[in-house]
């Protein structure tokens, strides 16, 4: 499995692209205008290019330049986040916004001066994070169970981007944050009173967030009733229940799907995985979840047969945060969850997501290659000899 395991990572990922290419063109010619039809297929198909370019080069880069450059990335992205905030600073002065975007009720776009295409700094922020933490506990191995150096100083780093995520009211992509970032404590051996604490205070900010947004607030107390909210904050997950039980076990078949005509919002984007369930029924639903589960264990094998601390902490951040977002995305949709506004990795519509994704993928090859795969007796001894002396 552990030599296989990046040759099955790729074909799943494959697989989950050219699946969500598929249902895009079966969603997307209803959510456009009219002479439109099919745009954003072309657009995401020009994504999923700049994509898989994004990946090559993840995959051929060391993925030691990622620690020596670890503050200048972290930097990058907070940078990037606040960027975000431009769009409030403009219609306060006055001035039409450079480089911020509002768009869906919050602005955390940014303009890229390529044409309508808009950068989501927040995709790229989380890696940026993952990559942060594992430098931090491999600079302070041995220290990682002191409250300073296991709680305190990697706290904050955790804050810095979940804060500027949090900022954007975008509770989704925050929470998901936080909880990578305290498995990436919880690997590299943070105390559990530490978790236990970073857990609660984490839980209390999203509390607040939420109490402090009615309309959020709603949308957590919709799941207990949603009948009730139908016609209003639970309106895309109705719907979402409703598209899942119209496709049964076999599904009306691509292209046959009823809720994509303008009954489910954002059905090419975070609500993807019900025209799923609709179009190819309980077995397409299904194998989508299995893929996902395949593509957790490859990214698991790969990171437990990682040469060095750091080749572990940030194979296991990546595969933990591919298959979080995926399993939150299938949660909000099947109703499990509030509505967070999520994507599904490699499946929904949007260009940041894919290519976040990708380079996810690509530092996994990258892990993949420069790890030793031999008999479990001899692991030890060859990491031992090999043993990467990080530059701190």
């Amino acid at each position: 499995m552990a030599r296989r395991s990046v040759f099955i990572l790729l074909a799943a990922v494959l697989l989950l692209t050219g699946l969500g290419i598929t249902m895009l063109a079966s969603t997307s010619v209803y959510s456009v205008k009219a002479g439109e039809d099919y745009v954003t297929v072309w657009k995401q198909c020009v994504s999923a290019g700049v994509a898989l370019l994004a990946g090559l080069i993840a995959a051929l880069v060391d993925y030691h330049v990622w620690h020596r450059l670890r503050w200048w990335i972290y930097g990058l992205a907070c940078a990037g986040l606040a960027l975000c905030f431009e769009w409030h600073l403009a219609k306060l002065a006055g001035y039409e916004p450079l480089i911020g975007v509002w768009k869906g009720g919050a602005a955390r776009w940014l303009k890229t001066g390529l044409g309508d295409m808009q950068l989501q700094p927040s995709e790229f922020a989380k890696i940026a994070l993952i990559i942060a933490l594992a430098g931090w506990f491999v600079a302070h191995e041995g220290k990682e169970r002191t409250f300073r150096h296991g709680l305190l100083l990697p706290g904050l780093i955790l804050g810095g981007v979940t804060g500027l995520i949090g900022l954007e009211v975008d509770l989704g992509n925050g929470s998901l944050a936080i909880a990578v970032g305290m498995g990436i404590l919880f690997v590299a051996g943070t105390r559990a009173r530490y978790l236990t604490i970073l857990g609660g205070l984490g839980g209390a900010l999203l509390a607040a967030g939420i109490w402090l947004a009615p309309k959020r607030f709603e949308r957590v107390i919709a799941i207990f009733d949603l009948e009730k909210y139908k016609d209003g904050v639970g309106l895309q997950q109705w719907i979402s229940w409703l598209a899942f039980g119209s496709g049964g076990l076999d599904g009306r078949g691509l292209g046959e799907g009823r809720m994509k005509h303008s009954y489910l919002p954002e059905a090419h984007t975070d609500f993807i995985f019900p025209m799923i369930g609709e179009e190819i029924g309980l077995w397409g639903s299904l194998g989508t979840l299995l893929i996902f589960v395949v593509i957790a264990l490859c990214g698991m094998s790969i990171a437990m047969h990682a040469p060095d601390r750091f080749g572990r902490l940030l194979g296991f951040g990546l595969t933990l945060l591919i298959s979080l977002e995926a399993l939150l995305n299938m949660g909000v949709t099947t109703v499990l969850l509030p509505n967070k506004g999520l994507p599904m990795p490699f499946v929904s519509y949007g260009g940041s997501s894919l290519v976040a994704a990708m380079v996810a993928v690509g530092i996994l090859v990258n892990i993949h290659c420069r790890s030793t795969h031999s008999a479990r007796d001899q692991l030890p001894l060859i990491r031992r000899d090999k043993r990467w002396t990080p530059q701190i």
